[in-house]
């Protein structure tokens, strides 16, 4: 997966957004539940803003005490 462009504007599917995050979708699904991300869409398929996932992604990251990111 590319991090190019602008994030704040690019949006991901949720098996996109786990590819980047290094998770699973169900994380994603997950993240989404406890309120940690927000679907940018509100119909059809769910879309995440991409700097939303990748700060999801730190900050769960951060608590669980881990200083890098999942391979």
């Amino acid at each position: 997966m590319h991090l190019d462009g602008n994030l704040q504007h690019t949006t991901w599917t949720t098996p996109e957004a786990a590819e980047a995050a290094g998770v699973s979708p169900d994380v994603i699904y997950q993240w989404k539940r406890r309120g940690k991300l927000t679907p940018v869409n509100r119909t059809g398929r769910p879309r995440y803003r991409a700097m939303d996932v990748l700060h999801a992604e730190a900050a769960t990251r951060q608590r669980a005490g881990r200083t890098h990111a999942a391979a």
